[in-house]
């Protein structure tokens, strides 16, 4: 039960939703997108939510692509994390989303939720940023395709009524040797202790990161170091580790100190196959 009552809107273009929004924003409202709603249905049984009115993305056509378009990926924001899991187009994409929360949950979870909602973790990022992806974003100020790695700064960096409708990804990356790991506390579809997508480019790793700082990340001075082969492997992790964007987490998941541990394991792993 939501304690709350909001109007709910289901529009059918890009165009229609940002008209929507802004109607609704000069009424005072405080309009919320609405993709998956499993975050949002969440804050409002705990009434930590306060917006008059919804507006769900689920059939904007746009929205619900998932499919080559000439040399790219093009996925809708409101694919699911089952729909990308199932059709495997961009296996690291999918593998790093089938280990969020469990395969109900999945079948809700939408790529454009996990991108922008508050849960710090968002996993579905980390292949995006090591394969240079494209987002197509809309709203009142028109519509913007910007790099991931531009808009990306430890959340998304949205305007005022903007929401994600596409991410694209070059046809080059969907291929690339790849590995993925997560380390939980317990149970495999907890919030990661740590989770690690890399990516073999031209010759060198890409690496993106959740669960070691309060945001996801790639770090291209992290990987400049792990790239570099003229240090021992256990130099080359160091180096990088020292090089983390943020205060290396503590919680109830792990120590600061347990988390490098871990790092390091998988990382050493991880480089030995990459580079095998």
């Amino acid at each position: 039960m939501i304690p709350l009552n909001f109007e709910y809107y289901r529009p059918e273009t890009l165009a229609d939703t940002v008209d929507i929004f802004d109607k609704l924003d000069a009424e005072g409202k405080q309009p919320m997108y609405y993709g998956g709603g499993t975050e949002i249905i969440s804050m409002g049984r705990m009434s930590n939510l306060t917006t008059g009115a919804l507006i769900d993305l689920k059939e904007i056509a746009d929205c619900k692509v998932l499919e080559y378009q000439q040399e790219q990926l093009v996925i809708g924001s409101s694919v699911t994390l089952t729909q990308i899991h199932e059709t495997n187009l961009f296996p690291l994409l999918s593998q790093a989303g089938a280990r969020i929360a469990d395969h109900t949950i999945q079948n809700k979870i939408t790529l454009g939720g996990n991108l922008c909602g508050t849960i710090i973790y968002k996993e579905t990022v980390l292949p995006l940023l090591l394969s240079d992806s494209q987002v197509f974003i809309a709203g009142p100020g028109g519509q913007r395709t910007v790099p991931i790695n531009s808009v990306f700064k430890e959340r998304m960096q949205l305007g005022k009524g903007e929401f994600v409708a596409q991410i694209k990804v070059d046809k080059k990356y969907v291929s690339c040797p790849y590995v993925h790991v997560k380390q939980t506390k317990q149970d495999k579809i907890t919030y990661p202790l740590v989770s690690i997508c890399t990516m073999a480019v031209s010759g060198g790793i890409r690496a993106a990161f959740s669960g070691v700082c309060g945001f996801p990340f790639r770090s291209i001075a992290m990987e400049e170091e792990l790239n570099d082969r003229s240090r021992s492997m256990e130099q080359r992790i160091d180096k990088a580790i020292d090089l983390t964007p943020g205060p290396i987490l503590a919680d109830l998941e792990g120590s600061m100190e347990y988390r490098k541990f871990i790092i390091k394991g998988l990382l050493n792993s991880i480089i030995n196959q990459l580079e095998e």
